[in-house]
């Protein structure tokens, strides 16, 4: 069986894109952040793709001739041969994970340990069945979304093939790019048919950063003006600023320096392959950008398999167009130094990918850190897990800030979250999804004056 890894795959020309018609996926009926997992055959077991007879030339021929898919075989992903119970998972990872909750969680009707698997999901949830039949909210609300997380964490470690991650390059000038949603932007950029919400998953936990920054900075934007939108006038005259810069009408002209994309609190953004950044690269084409992970996870030493410090800005280079630097301090540290100085609202824009700002145990690190990004006029978004998320970081920077800042985008549900469905291991009852929600703020560029 072919070993897979997410990581080591390279884009494919375009020479040798898919000609079968786009089909619309299927999607789910419905605090932790993770890293991107390596699918591989490694630990799991699966039946070997030989079916029992093979079928004849004949058929086959007929079945290309009147546009028929080919057969799929039995490592083809679905609802059915993704379920496993957790306890008993053919992946070692999942296992540790099933004994992990069950030694750590709490059950969400008890609040003792959690000593039950639910039949439904597959993934220990209770206390006992007892709790189990009791919890309402769960059979409801979150059984549906658990049994997800159960099909997608093995699908990824299931040993299949994945053409989904055969990216597209360069886009076509005289095409134009659909940010309406998943479906009008993978149709019009020609990605791999995304036949299954297991394909639909996969892709859209990684490509949800580079697109969320690719949807609110493009002149095509999804987001529109109040009152129809989130965007505020003031959110309007800083993305007018960044697009100035981005899409000139003059393409001759030469800018001085790339185009800086912060990401602050870097951790699994930062570990992504090029190849799933050149995507914003290619849809931001008439720049070069240089994106700069900031935060004391945002280097990672695959050889020693952990984070390190550094005590220099490392910077590696994709292309002419696309860089990437490491600053492994909190911001607030290179910005009191003025390392990065001067900042300037047509060339800088910041992203806070799920920073928690309200969390107790990061609020006082993010308190320090504001006032430096209100100090640049920049651009700032900022995601959450979902709206209890996204609620709590709002409430916390208006609560600190408030008249330090002004609104660029309200809380709005974010068109390119990731579709996969994700487990808080600590509390089995919070699922979530990446990216899910965002809003925008910048610091305060006109103070009323009071006569």
């Amino acid at each position: 069986m072919t070993r897979f890894s997410v990581m080591s795959i390279r884009a494919r020309p375009s020479t040798m894109r898919a000609s079968r018609p786009y089909i619309r996926s299927c999607r789910p009926s419905v605090c932790a952040r993770t890293c991107f997992i390596r699918p591989t055959c490694r630990n799991f077991s699966v039946s070997p793709n030989v079916s029992a007879k093979k079928p004849g030339r004949m058929y086959n021929f007929i079945r290309a001739t009147l546009g028929f898919d080919p057969p799929v075989g039995e490592n083809y992903p679905t609802a059915e041969n993704r379920f496993h119970m957790w306890d008993n998972s053919p992946s070692q990872d999942i296992r540790t994970r099933a004994a992990f909750i069950r030694a750590r969680g709490k059950c969400p009707v008890t609040a003792k340990n959690i000593n039950f698997a639910c039949p439904k999901c597959g993934i220990p949830t209770h206390h006992s069945e007892e709790a189990w039949k009791m919890d309402t909210d769960h059979h409801e609300n979150k059984c549906a979304k658990l049994r997800a997380v159960n099909t997608y964490e093995h699908d990824l470690r299931s040993g299949r093939d994945f053409p989904e991650f055969d990216f597209p390059e360069t886009q076509d000038p005289e095409a134009a790019v659909n940010f309406r949603d998943w479906d009008s932007f993978f149709y019009t950029r020609q990605f791999y048919s995304m036949d299954t919400e297991f394909h639909l998953a996969a892709v859209t936990k990684m490509l949800s950063y580079p697109l969320t920054m690719a949807s609110i900075i493009h002149p095509y934007s999804p987001y529109g003006l109040k009152p129809k939108g989130p965007l505020t006038l003031e959110g309007l005259k800083s993305l007018a600023a960044l697009r100035y810069t981005m899409f000139p009408t003059d393409k001759s002209r030469i800018t001085e320096r790339p185009v800086r994309v912060f990401v602050l609190g870097a951790r699994a953004e930062a570990q992504m392959p090029p190849h799933a950044w050149k995507q914003l690269s290619y849809l931001l084409p008439h720049t070069p950008l240089e994106v700069i992970f900031v935060g004391p996870e945002a280097l990672y030493d695959r050889t020693k398999r952990r984070y390190v410090a550094s005590a220099k800005r490392v910077t590696k280079r994709v292309d002419p167009k696309l860089a990437f630097t490491y600053c492994t301090d909190y911001f607030h540290v290179p910005h009191e130094a003025r390392d990065f100085a001067p900042y300037d609202p047509y060339m800088d824009v910041f992203f806070l990918f799920h920073p928690g700002l309200g969390a107790p145990e990061a609020m006082d690190q993010w308190e320090k850190t504001v006032p430096g990004l209100l100090e640049s006029k920049c651009a700032v978004f900022v995601t959450g897990f979902h709206k209890q998320d996204v609620a709590r970081d709002w409430q916390w920077l208006h609560s600190k800030f408030g008249d330090e800042l002004d609104v660029l985008l309200e809380p709005e549900e974010n068109v390119f979250g990731s579709t996969k469905w994700e487990l808080n291991d600590l509390d089995p009852s919070e699922v979530y999804q990446f990216n899910q929600q965002l809003f925008g703020f910048r610091g305060k560029r006109y103070h009323a004056i009071r006569r």
